[in-house]
């Protein structure tokens, strides 16, 4: 629904010209849409396709945000109506589902993507149609600033952005891990594995630390990574930098373990979703970090007793960002006093102390990037375990 501007004219005489110089058609205010029986809020996950895990996870958190919500009465008065769309993983198919969600299922906001690419996919649909955006996880700061440095102001997101997690992981090597020189792995066609390795490239030289070896392998396709692994091997690395996701992660682990490459290996949040152990091996994950959502304690507790309830597994960094990104949504709704959208739109640019499972959310107004922590996370016999948290200063 969108506000509509109403020009009213008053009856103007002709003597009116001639005698009244202050004398001017009257204009309203614009009238402010009223509140329907359902306030919809859309959900543009991946559902089906290579990253469907992502997406299911992030859709069933934004859900139970949702159903919560209503319980307590809902939003405005009204009960909230999720509307979700299946994007298949495709870019293409994202532009798609926005475009259903906004024109003919007149959504007032929408949770989603997960992912970069499909993310980007949708900001021309809804910057044409005013419909504010909350991605869970994309985390490239071109989502909502273009490389031009032009604001895309109905995109926000609830997690931190990939140079961050760059510059965070990057801190670990040298800091805790006491890495000297680093190896990058990327997956060369992934927005996401380039976005990281830039950011901790920069990081890591920046502190005098030396780039020894950057290897490139396709994600989706390659399987046998004995080659590079081998190139890394020769260069002799304090650790290496693989920011993928956890599928080519947990080959890439398990081969370098059986070649005796036995330095830390470091990651980023693609790594927290789906069984990366059962890939590599309980043994092999070990000397093992990656960067993910820090976790409010005294939230993350009733958050996932409630999530296991609706949904009998465990909840991950993605339900609680899909979590996170629809009360977001809810709370700037709230905040607007209305469905008008550049009103939650403003809602959510100006975001201040919001409680989330994943920490405070301070909204920055000119780049709508959240400021949030982040933790680094390791493996120890095939468990997750916190090492840090780190704050974004």
């Amino acid at each position: 629904m969108r506000a509509k501007t109403i020009l009213t004219y008053a009856f103007v005489p002709l003597m009116c010209l001639a005698l009244a110089a202050g004398c001017s058609p009257e204009t309203s205010a614009p009238a402010a849409p009223a509140v329907p029986d359902v306030i919809k809020i859309g959900g543009n996950f991946e559902l089906t396709g290579g990253v469907a895990e992502f997406g299911k996870k992030g859709e069933n958190g934004a859900e139970l945000a949702i159903k919560q919500t209503n319980a307590k009465g809902g939003v405005l008065g009204k009960q909230i109506s999720y509307v979700g769309a299946d994007n298949k993983s495709e870019a293409g198919e994202s532009t798609v589902a926005a475009a259903k969600l906004a024109t003919q299922d007149k959504v007032i906001g929408i949770i989603g993507p997960m992912t970069i690419g499909n993310t980007l996919a949708e900001v021309q649909v809804v910057t044409d149609n005013k419909v504010p955006v909350i991605t869970p996880s994309g985390t490239s700061a071109t989502i909502t600033m273009t490389k031009e440095g032009k604001l895309n102001s109905w995109l926000f997101r609830a997690c931190f952005i990939d140079p961050f997690q760059g510059e965070v992981a990057a801190a670990y090597a040298i800091d805790t891990l006491k890495a000297s020189k680093a190896a990058l792995v990327i997956d060369q066609k992934g927005n996401y594995a380039k976005g990281l390795a830039d950011s901790f490239k920069t990081t890591f030289e920046k502190a005098g630390k030396q780039i020894v070896a950057s290897e490139q392998y396709v994600a989706g396709q390659d399987t046998d990574f004995r080659a590079i692994l081998t190139n890394i091997m020769a260069m002799n690395p304090d650790v290496v930098f693989v920011p993928g996701y956890y599928n080519e992660v947990g080959m890439i682990i398990k081969q370098a373990r059986k070649m005796n490459l036995n330095v830390a290996f470091l990651g980023g949040d693609g790594w927290g979703i789906g069984p990366i152990v059962d890939i590599a091996g309980k043994e092999a994950m070990n000397n093992t970090f990656y960067v993910d959502v820090a976790i409010d304690k005294t939230q993350f507790d009733s958050f996932s007793a409630a999530y296991k309830a609706e949904y009998a597994q465990d909840p991950d960094g993605f339900a609680v960002l899909g979590y996170d990104a629809a009360n977001m949504m809810i709370q700037a709704i709230q905040t607007a006093g209305s469905v008008d959208t550049e009103k939650i739109r403003q809602a959510l640019e100006n975001m201040k102390g919001f409680k989330g499972v994943s920490g405070e959310i301070n909204v920055e107004p000119a780049t709508h990037n959240p400021k949030k922590s982040a933790s680094i996370y390791k493996f120890e016999a095939g468990q997750i375990v916190l090492a840090t948290t780190v704050n974004l200063k």
